[in-house]
């Protein structure tokens, strides 16, 4: 538990300290801690450690994971942060109290659906492809203001946030300052972005969830 906690408290200390400097940013960061991938006994020692915001990349992995626990820690709150099949939306609005991986209409509609029928209605976050990388998830920049207006107002989607991911080789704050753009104009006020290795700069840019994972549990294995 010793390390996680550690390492837990640097990474918070590093989100504090960066509000600190940007005076300008009104709403704190929050820490997702990223556990795809990681056994439950990592995960417990976390949990031992205070934290609840966790994210899960896969929604059947997941379920294994996190249904026994989130009734032993009623507080945890589980963000899906992976793509979501159409065939999965049913467990993961039962599941999952946010999923930032909104993406396309056919999605949208199969969640909507889903929320109607079970009365359940989980955040939710619009991914945007701010690279427009081929091989990525997210809907592009340009179809983002559209595609939001829809979930919002023809399907009744609680759209609360918007997600990215930068391109390696990109300078993320690129990718941050217009994924920040988009969410003033459509009158959003969740940012869900930065990772290890670019939280800091997400922060100045005014992110209101960082993703960490790497920094918390260690190098991920398959």
């Amino acid at each position: 538990m010793e390390l996680i906690s550690k390492n837990l408290s640097a990474v918070n200390s590093v989100i504090n300290n960066s509000l600190n400097v940007n005076r300008r940013q009104k709403k704190s960061a929050k820490l997702i801690a990223v556990s795809k991938t990681k056994p439950r006994d990592l995960i417990e020692k976390a949990l031992e450690a205070g934290q609840r915001l966790f994210g899960e990349n896969r929604v059947q992995e997941a379920q294994e994971k996190w249904v026994d626990l989130k009734k032993l820690y009623p507080d945890i709150q589980l963000h899906l942060i992976g793509p979501l099949q159409t065939n999965k939306v049913s467990a993961a609005v039962g599941l999952f109290d946010v999923i930032q991986t909104i993406d396309r209409v056919k999605l949208a509609k199969a969640v909507a659906r889903h929320m109607d029928q079970s009365g359940r209605r989980p955040q939710c976050f619009v991914q945007v492809n701010t690279g427009k990388e081929l091989q990525k998830a997210g809907i592009l920049p340009e179809e983002t203001d559209e595609f939001i207006q829809f979930c919002k107002f023809q399907l009744n989607l609680p759209i609360e946030g918007l997600m990215c991911i930068p391109p390696h080789e990109d300078e993320p704050s690129l990718h941050f300052g217009l994924l920040r753009e988009i969410a003033l104009r459509n009158n959003i006020s969740e940012l869900s972005m930065g990772m290890s290795a670019d939280y800091k700069i997400a922060i100045q840019f005014g992110a209101t969830y960082v993703r960490i994972g790497t920094a918390i549990f260690g190098s991920r294995t398959l």
